[in-house]
């Protein structure tokens, strides 16, 4: 299936308007009268210079900051869930009236693309929210009737029957088309609710992409686990009839025998997707820490293949055998922990040299430099090592979107340009790079955004902090 795209997300900090930039100097400033985000009238600015000017304690500059735009999509003071919700409900037909069930009528098989795939449905259309209404596919347009829209239940549910038909798993299990679960039974009809996970923003798991249906309609959001309020009280569920091999708690388990294998397409250049930050976390187990500098995270990438190959050599394969691609073989020894673990790195216990902060080898009777691996003897000198032997990378500090915008100079354009020409994406520059900042350096930051798998609005050609700290990472 396709896994959802990564989404940058940025810090309500990264604005550099002189409103964003004043409010973190100064993080309480007085605020005029007014909702957030609302343009101050002529008149009202006027009126607060004034008082500005009598009152001491009133500063006339803040209410600059106050004109700034609107508030930021997904602050959490503005995105409290107002999902009052009905009760469990047959279909409705198209003239809004109840369709009778069958009887026995079980948990329909599904799977993770379709349950996306219909959420999607409901994001295009922009289903207006409502707890009374039904859609065209007879589901209510409710927080909950979404979810059984999604989930391709048989009826209407409700957050208080809704765990019926899913399986308990924890955090580190979910994967999209699972659900996040808050039933209050204080105020079952007012004070609960219920999202669809699409999926982690990137390898810190700090947030995810929520599908719900919420006022003002559907909407797909990145979204703070497990959600902006009530969130300790909000419980994971898996589709009890899923059918691509992954319905039961225990089938993303990492080390057990319930794990299949995903299949090639899974793993490789270009790929994205939980498989992979599975296969990562099963390596690590085995002995791998040292190839990651960080993650595991969902995205494919060289440490992936130098830690796989490690685990595939310290079997004794060798060829195809070890390649650096997890094939059923592979997999198997994984999560059945099976074999052999990857041997720590030549050089690393001191028997024949250890590496210094530098990446010089102390050796006994024998000269030679130490690699990125730590192996003495051979031909080069190593990064300031990180955990497990792992050559770390400092990044630099994001500067800032404005720092990237038309017409603007400075050193920062050129330290993104040459490390754009490092990493391979220097074909857009006919000279350069250099201060200015210009089309040869969108074109490469939109490049290098393609090729880590993201597209639409993450696809800009500006660097936002994620696209920063992977183009230096």
């Amino acid at each position: 299936m396709e896994t959802p795209v990564f989404e940058e997300f940025e810090p309500a900090s990264d604005c550099d308007c002189p409103g964003c930039v004043r409010r973190r100097r100064f993080p309480a400033p007085s605020v005029l009268p007014g909702p957030l985000g609302r343009p101050v009238s002529h008149r009202a600015f006027v009126i607060a210079a004034a008082a500005g000017a009598v009152l001491v304690a009133v500063p006339s500059v803040p209410a600059v900051a106050v004109a700034h735009g609107p508030a930021r999509p997904g602050d959490p003071a503005g995105d409290e869930p107002d999902t009052p919700q009905g009760g469990e409900a047959p279909l409705h037909g198209p003239a809004g009236s109840p369709v009778k069930p069958g009887t026995g009528v079980e948990v329909p098989a599904t799977t993770r693309a379709a349950i996306i795939n219909r959420a999607k449905k409901w994001i295009t259309a922009q289903v207006p929210y409502s707890m009374s209404a039904y859609w065209s596919d007879g589901y209510r347009q409710d927080c909950s009737g979404f979810v059984s829209m999604a989930w391709n239940l048989p009826g209407n549910e409700w957050t208080g029957s809704l765990h019926s038909f899913g399986v308990r798993i924890s955090r580190d299990q979910l994967q999209p088309g699972d659900i996040l679960l808050f039933h209050n039974p204080a105020d079952p009809q007012n004070g609960s609710h219920v999202v669809l996970f699409g999926g982690w923003t990137d390898y810190t798991h700090t947030y995810y992409i929520a599908y719900e249906q919420t006022r003002p309609r559907t909407r797909r959001q990145s979204t703070p686990y497990a959600y902006w309020s009530n969130s300790t009280h909000y419980l994971p569920y898996r589709h009890k009839g899923l059918a691509d091999g992954a319905s039961g708690a225990q089938s993303s388990v990492p080390g057990t025998k319930a794990a299949p294998y995903p299949g090639p397409s899974a793993f490789g250049p270009g790929t994205n997707n939980a498989y992979v930050t599975q296969l990562g976390r099963l390596l690590v187990e085995r002995g791998g820490r040292r190839f990651y500098t960080s993650g595991p995270g969902p995205r494919w990438s060289n440490a992936d293949r130098r830690a796989t190959r490690a685990f595939q050599l310290a079997q004794g394969w060798k060829g195809t055998g070890a390649d650096g691609l997890p094939g059923p073989r592979t997999w198997s020894y994984l999560v059945e922990k099976k074999g052999r673990d990857i041997p720590p790195a030549a050089g690393a216990t001191g028997t024949t040299g250890t590496a210094s902060a530098t990446g010089t080898a102390s050796t006994t009777g024998t000269t030679g430099t130490a690699s990125t691996t730590g192996t003495t003897g051979t031909t080069g000198t190593a990064s300031t090592a990180g955990a497990g032997g792992a050559p770390s990378v400092a990044v630099p500090a994001f500067p800032g979107r404005g720092t990237f915008r038309p017409g603007a100079r400075n050193a920062f354009v050129t330290l993104l340009g040459k490390q754009l020409v490092k990493k391979g994406f220097g074909a857009y520059y006919a000279h350069g790079p250099g201060p200015d900042w210009g089309e040869s350096d969108r074109r490469a930051v939109e490049a290098f955004q393609r090729a880590q798998g993201w597209r639409g609005g993450a696809v800009d050609g500006r660097p936002g902090p994620e696209t920063w700290r992977r183009i230096f990472s």
